[in-house]
């Protein structure tokens, strides 16, 4: 899946309050692997689970390898990815 990183970013802040939580509850992750995949660099509490970023428009295109996040996300805002 490719999203432009300023997408990613607006579907984070829209998440309603606690759902980092929830995701990284549901998923066995840490909360910070989930805000770094959301764009936070905080990579010495939490890893990166399969995003990678390329320079361009809209702060740049990133590849989702895993859209576990992402698809829990979306199913959080009601919509699908």
């Amino acid at each position: 899946m490719n999203i432009t990183y300023d997408k990613l970013r607006e579907i984070k802040h829209r998440l309603p309050t606690g759902s980092i939580k929830k995701i990284a509850d549901e998923l066995n992750l840490e909360e910070q692997t989930v805000r770094n995949y959301f764009g936070a660099k905080k990579y010495d509490k939490g890893g990166v689970v399969g995003v990678h970023l390329q320079p361009g428009p809209d702060g740049g295109i990133v590849r989702i390898d895993d859209v576990r996040i992402i698809d829990l996300a979306m199913k959080m805002l009601g919509s699908s990815s």
